[in-house]
């Protein structure tokens, strides 16, 4: 199964990947019922999640009904239970956080849009879900605009990551806050880009998927608050017992990246 999940992510394109995914998902789901691990994003059980990545894959990782793996689930965490996102209380239109979503994920967008409390927006380039295409770097929203802002596993797509960081501070409000989750290699002090390796099949073994640009360090918190930002370095993990971990099929120690703007 491993070998069939590498060949489908590196031959199948995204797009087509995507919408393949809706058909599959009911399939996955009903063959790996069971009580072993549950998704927190849907409360469903299984007897096993499924293998993932573009390089070395990792077992146990993806969920079969939402499609989820372990950044999902732990974001889906902090989200519900630290922060004001599932909030709804008495929230008239002119209240609602104003959330902007990059690149949105299939286990979050519905999910996300059905509340009420959100003026809830998807944007991407290139994703047949988004609801506005547009470039990262040259983003089509006013100043001070988002509440919330979510970009998660965008920025190591981005060849001027710099320009990326300066729009989101741009567009975010001031006294809002977003989460910019990274591929993580927290041991290495310091990020690492080398443009001359071409080979995808290298350029997935070095940098965990061929389209990456780089794998960030720890340098990648300071370089967000070179821009503007305050970063709090959330191990959420920390808060959660051994058994949830488990059970929710979590990466332990992954650090969520929470950043403010200053009002």
């Amino acid at each position: 199964m491993k070998r069939l999940f590498k060949l489908i992510l590196n031959v199948i394109p995204r797009p087509l990947l995507i919408r393949l995914s809706y058909i599959i998902r009911p399939v996955l789901a009903f063959f790996l019922k069971g009580n072993t691990f549950t998704d927190p994003i849907d409360g469903k059980s299984f007897k096993s999640f499924l293998p993932y990545g573009y390089g070395k894959q990792r077992n146990n990782v993806l969920s079969p009904s939402t499609l989820s793996l372990e950044r999902h689930r732990l974001l889906w965490l902090y989200l519900q239970n630290e922060t004001n996102f599932f909030e709804s209380e008495n929230t008239s239109s002119s209240e609602k956080l104003k959330v902007l979503h990059f690149a949105p994920e299939q286990c979050f967008l519905n999910r996300f849009r059905a509340l009420n409390h959100l003026d809830y927006t998807t944007t991407d380039l290139l994703s047949p879900i988004a609801d506005v295409k547009a470039d990262i770097c040259d983003l089509p929203f006013e100043d001070d605009t988002y509440d919330i802002i979510l970009c998660n596993h965008v920025l190591e797509h981005i060849p001027d990551d710099t320009k990326a960081m300066q729009e989101l501070c741009r567009v975010m409000k001031p006294g809002g806050y977003g989460v910019f989750q990274i591929p993580q290699d927290l041991s290495r002090q310091t990020t690492f880009e080398d443009d001359s390796i071409t080979d995808k099949k290298e350029r997935a073994e070095i940098f965990g998927q061929y389209d990456h640009v780089r794998v960030y360090g720890y340098d990648y918190f300071n370089k967000l608050r070179a821009i503007g930002f305050m970063v709090n370095e959330v191990d959420y993990t920390a808060k959660l017992s051994a058994k949830a971990i488990e059970k929710y099929c979590l990466a332990k120690g992954e650090i969520i990246p929470v950043v403010y703007k200053k009002q």
